[in-house]
Parts: structure tokens; sequence; C-alpha cells
């Protein structure tokens, strides 16, 4: 087992790929000469070439549209969309055809998409550039959404995104391209759909995913002091939702709050409470506490910014409050 970057685990995972099925290929804006805006397709021009690792033109309608044909015809195309943010050109591609083709032909036709993305703020990148957009998306059926936390993770859940023949978003919160941290040797994958208990606890769970996460672990870790277990919960796949692991989770400890760096409003943290009211709500104590992005466009300023995104000492209030 080595120890790698999130990013050096992604490309891992789409060289891989590439070698294992040659219907697989990488389309995007310099994907192929500069290597990637985040560096993670690096070296994959050179290793197989501009019919596999296709630098498209700046249009996303074009480039998303491009691998939706392609994943009709039968190809297994991965597009990398510089940002989130930039998906909005594209978004009628994704939700009026890569989602709904399969269900429109009967199944008949597939469309084994994936859209990776980075998301995410704290870079100082402004407001139109550092958002968090994925609950939009996760609102689609005919989509799947996934956040992988870990390099682990990032590298099995890309393999099985690449082989799933639903359209899949896969995230990539920009904060994490440098995290590092155990890669597994050989083959593997990390399946869609299934949340993972990233720490044990009996007093709170704390229920997060992506860039979350590490601030739900710094939290779990500073509430310890205190003689608190707080258990933390990876959401991992946001559509579909492991409601079975988050309820279990929930029914153990009693109390719970969820962490997410977007919008408080019609969020991710809104669709895990109403799980936990509907199929949890004799089991809490307390109620169910939700930490958030302030709702506001991302400020550049850097103090401003800090203050819009959550913090690790913001999770552990609101678990301090549930268990008051």
């Amino acid at each position: 087992m080595a120890t790698k970057t999130y990013r050096e685990a992604l490309n891992e995972a789409l060289r891989e790929e590439m070698h294992r099925d040659p219907d697989v290929f990488i389309i995007g804006e310099e994907v192929g000469k500069f290597e990637g805006s985040y560096r993670v397709t690096q070296g994959l021009l050179k290793e197989f070439g501009p019919m596999r690792v296709k630098d498209a033109p700046i249009s996303e309608t074009a480039i998303i549209g491009s691998g939706v044909g392609a994943a009709m015809l039968g190809l297994r195309p991965v597009v990398e969309i510089m940002t989130i943010n930039f998906i909005l050109v594209g978004i009628d591609q994704v939700v009026s055809n890569a989602a709904k083709i399969s269900y429109m032909f009967g199944g008949r036709a597939k469309v084994p998409l994936v859209i990776r993305t980075p998301g995410g703020g704290g870079h100082q990148l402004g407001a139109q550039h550092s958002q968090s957009l994925e609950h939009w998306f996760a609102h689609i059926p005919g989509m799947k959404v996934v956040a992988p936390t870990t390099p682990m993770e990032a590298k099995g859940m890309l393999k099985a995104s690449i082989r799933d023949d639903n359209p899949v978003l896969f995230l990539e919160n920009l904060a994490l391209y440098n995290l590092r941290g155990d890669v597994p040797d050989g083959e593997y994958e990390v399946p869609l759909g299934r949340a993972d208990i990233k720490r044990e606890g009996e007093d709170i769970s704390i229920i997060a995913h992506s860039r979350s996460v590490q601030l739900a672990l710094q939290a779990a870790e500073k509430l310890e002091q205190d003689g608190v277990s707080a258990e933390v919960v990876d959401v991992r796949s946001l559509r579909p939702l492991d409601r079975e692991t988050i309820v279990g989770s929930v029914r153990k400890t009693n109390r719970a709050v969820t962490v997410e760096e977007g919008w408080m409003s019609y969020g991710i943290g809104a669709e895990i409470a109403a799980t936990l009211v509907d199929e949890a709500f004799d089991y809490l104590d307390a109620p169910i506490k939700r930490v958030a992005g302030r709702e506001v466009p991302m400020p550049y300023s850097k103090v401003l910014e800090r203050a819009a995104i959550p913090s690790a000492d913001d999770v552990v209030a609101a678990a301090r409050e549930a268990l008051a």
C-alpha cells in the first residue's frame, strides 16, 4: 500500500481504466497538452494519444453533449469540466439528456458518462467560481452523484463510476487535491451508494460529505477532549443516498449534526434531516443541528471568505448545542 495524493489517485484510476477498456476516453478543456487545470490528467495524452485524450473547445454544452452522444454509441467518456460552476453553461445536456435518455428509451439506450468536476470555496476565486452545487444534481432522477473524501475512495469510486452504465457526477473538492492517504495496491473498486463510518462514536453522529468530512473529524477530536464520543459518517454518495447507514448511526447515538459547505436552504443536510425525522424520530434526544455555508455569494476577501465557509469550530458548537 502506497501513500498518494488525491489527484495522484485520480490520475492512477484514469490510467488503469484506459488500459483496461479501450472504450474509455477523456474529453475536456486543457486535459491534454496542458495536462488538466489541476494536473489530474498529467501524462495521459503522451501515453494514450489525442484520440483518447481530447482537448475540447471552450463550450461546456458541446463537451457534455459530445460525451452524452459518445456514451449512447457505446463508448465510456470521462468528461472533465474545469469547475462545477461551468456546468451551468451546459446544464441542459446534463438534466434533459444525460439523466433522462435511458428512461425515455425504455432502457434500450444507456449513458455510461462520468462528469468529473471540482467545486467548493476557500481559494479566493470569487462568487462565480467557489460554489458547492452538488445538491442541484443530486435532485435529478437518473443521475448518480458521488463525492469521495480520501485518495483511496477517489481512486476506487472513479473506477466504479467509469464502469457504471448510468451518468455519474463525480465531485472533487478543490481543497482535497493535495490530501495524502493510503491507496491499496492492485485492483479494487469502492461501490457507489454506500456511506462510510469514518470514526466510531456513541454520543452524537456528525454526518458530512467531501471536504466537510475533514471538518467533522477535526471537530470529533476536539469533542473527545471534553469526553464526548462523536461518530463521523461520510455520506460519499449523494444519489443514491445510503439512508440505512445514516439512520443506523443516529439510532445508536440519538443525536445528529449535518455538515456541508453549500448553502443550508434546500441542501444535502435538509434531505438528511428529513430522512432522520421519517426513520429515526423516536430515537432522537435533541433537535438535529445543521452546519452549512453562509447564504451569500462567496466573497473574494480572504477574511470574509473564511467567515462564509463552515469551520471545525462551527461543527463543535453545533454538537454542543445538540448535547446540551
